[in-house]
């Protein structure tokens, strides 16, 4: 027997996978799915043939498995969801800033773009060193492809590149930070130099 899945009962896993999740959480996922599967976002012109059925109604049995999530929302914290996703220095701590406002933040404080004060507000939220320069950490992050330039001056708002960044490759704990680079350069430097002293001892 053949275990081949029809284009309906691909339709009807997508939308019971999708069922718990907020309205903006399906968007993202289904245009992440559709970036790694590498099509395009259907088109809202596209006429009502040519999309999936992924509005029809699943039957009786199906909906009943799959009872609506208790809660009513998946809002976090500002603090719990940086120090979830540890970000490694200032660049990525802005685009953590924007992803949090943009998708996990209560739907009253949300918005689609940050500016300086909101990075200098989050830092003193998460009892985090406050930015020297919050301004050139946003045009970093800019000029690095992590965020994009919103239409208000000195805002900043997040794309795909940043979205990625936070949602897939953070926490990063596998690579060193800046901070532990810096010192592992410095003790090698050190041992460096003392190498060099007994060298001119033993000629003396």
């Amino acid at each position: 027997m053949s275990n081949k899945v029809d284009d309906f009962e691909a339709t009807r896993i997508l939308v019971e996978t999708l069922t718990p999740f907020e309205t903006e959480d399906k968007e993202r996922i289904v245009r992440w799915a559709c970036e790694k599967l590498g099509i395009s976002m259907p088109s809202q012109s596209q006429s009502p043939a040519a999309q999936p059925p992924i509005q029809q109604p699943l039957p009786e049995r199906n909906q009943a498995a799959f009872p609506p999530p208790a809660g009513g929302g998946n809002a976090v914290d500002i603090k719990t969801f940086v120090n979830s996703k540890n970000p490694a220095s200032d660049m990525q701590f802005a685009t953590t800033i924007a992803y949090y406002f943009a998708f996990e933040a209560p739907e009253e404080q949300r918005k689609s773009s940050i500016s300086s004060q909101d990075l200098q507000d989050s830092c003193r939220l998460l009892g985090r060193t406050r930015l020297q320069n919050p301004g050139q950490t946003l045009r970093n992050a800019c000029h690095n492809g992590l965020l994009d330039k919103a239409d208000d001056r000195g805002a900043y708002k997040i794309n795909t590149v940043g979205e990625n960044l936070v949602a897939v490759t953070l926490p990063g704990d596998s690579s060193p930070s800046p901070s532990r680079k810096k010192a592992a350069r410095k003790k090698a430097a050190s041992k460096k130099k003392q190498v060099k002293k007994k060298a001119t001892k033993k000629k003396q």
